[in-house]
């Protein structure tokens, strides 16, 4: 916790993947500046430690039926997309991160109903365009990797990098701590400028320097910024006890991820390491402009990953779930993100439009770039996209958000 006032020449506020990479990265630009990276909770307790870990190389366009979009920008998404996953190998490789926190091993989409294998086989026709390597899985295949029958197909890519967030991101934070300031429980309650100079305030102290980076996701509206521009979602997961040897071995091979073909459908994980042999099951979505939600209704969401976990392991019936959260997700409504200088000094690393992991940790290093480099490639690719589209006016925001995201649920019911 920040309990004085310091100096530093760069402050960072934000703890998740735009924040860490921010550190990073001027560390990497000016390994001899004093960097000050506050947080309002704990390392890793936010919706950085709350994603499914999914770090995504390929086109992942949420809003889209089958995730790509133009091969233009798809051939950009994914050289943009291997860069992050490029620079957050190689933190794990210099920090010694285990592979239970970042490995490459590639994803699954996985598809039931006939739109989802539908979907799987466009998708595979459009990277065969890009020139991007896949699997096509049968029925067969998806049961010996996940041990259920529920899958008719799976698209295999080999790039993705799974993560186990919270672990990575409190990777780093320990590996930094002898290098920058990092304080905890260290909520920003104001930022002002005063002499050329900005400062953030906590309720026990402050930070004062020259140059500060917002890597605050949907919060960078709390510091009035993008106000009315940000679209504010929230994302429910559950995990299931450890399982038992007996257990573990009925649910396919040791790790995988499986994505669904339709983006409204059931995102499921099995994770083995610290915490035991697991399995993650995320979906449902509700508008929640206030980026807040209330006990109840993250258990009447997990109510439906019971469903969902059931379907696909009905041989296992007496495993629970142990844990259930809901995670915070900012969209815009033209995909773009939040980033650039938004006043002299004051850089925003914002809106991750559902790719936390891979969006969050390139926007940090633009920003980071940006305030100390200027127009680098990177930024010049952040600067040349559109500033992100006004919402309606409330409650036509809620109630126009809130009906499309039911109706795409429907659509994806075969995929819950």
């Amino acid at each position: 916790m920040l309990e004085a006032d310091v100096n530093a020449d760069f402050t960072v506020i934000g703890a998740g993947f735009a924040g860490m990479s921010a550190a990073m990265n001027l560390l990497k630009l000016k390994p001899d500046a004093r960097v000050v990276l506050l947080e309002a909770n704990r390392v890793a307790e936010g919706p950085a430690g709350r994603n499914s870990g999914f770090m995504i190389d390929l086109p992942h366009d949420l809003t889209s039926t089958d995730y790509s979009t133009t091969q233009e920008n798809d051939l950009q998404q994914i050289t943009l997309n291997r860069h992050a996953i490029k620079f957050a190998k190689e933190i794990a490789e210099e920090f010694n991160i285990s592979e239970e926190a970042f490995k490459i091993s590639g994803k699954v989409n996985g598809a039931r109903g006939e739109k989802a294998v539908k979907h799987n086989i466009e998708y595979a026709e459009h990277l065969k365009q890009l020139g991007e390597p896949f699997q096509m899985l049968d029925a067969g295949e998806m049961k010996a990797l996940t041990g259920s029958n529920f899958y008719r197909s799976g698209l295999y890519t080999p790039g993705t990098a799974m993560l186990q967030p919270a672990l990575y991101i409190r990777s780093i934070a320990e590996a930094l701590g002898n290098r920058i300031g990092i304080f905890e429980r260290s909520p920003v309650i104001s930022i002002d400028k005063a002499q050329g100079k900005w400062i953030a305030k906590t309720p026990s102290g402050s930070v004062t320097a020259p140059t500060m980076i917002l890597a605050t996701n949907g919060h960078i509206e709390s510091f009035g910024h993008f106000k009315r521009r940000l679209v504010h979602i929230m994302l429910y997961a559950s995990m299931t006890r450890a399982l038992t040897s007996q257990e573990d071995e009925a649910t396919g091979v040791a790790r995988w991820g499986i994505t669904p073909s339709d983006p409204s459908g059931t995102t499921v994980r099995k994770i083995s390491g610290t915490g035991g042999v697991r399995i993650i099951t995320r979906n449902r979505v509700t508008y929640s402009p206030c980026l807040q939600v209330n006990d109840a209704v993250t258990e009447k969401m997990g109510r439906t990953h019971d469903q969902s976990f059931q379907k696909r392991y009905p041989h296992l019936g007496n495993v629970e779930q142990e844990y259930r959260w809901s995670g915070r997700l900012c969209l815009s409504r033209n995909g773009v993100s939040a980033f650039g200088e938004v006043e002299p000094g004051l850089f925003s690393a914002c809106c991750q439009n559902g790719l936390g992991t891979a969006r969050g940790t390139l926007s940090g290093m633009a920003a980071t770039e940006q305030a100390v480099l200027g127009e680098t490639d990177l930024v010049k690719t952040f600067l040349a996209q559109e500033k992100p589209k006004k919402l309606p006016p409330a409650p036509l925001d809620s109630i126009g958000a809130t009906a499309l995201m039911k109706w795409e649920e429907w659509k994806a019911r075969e995929e819950l």
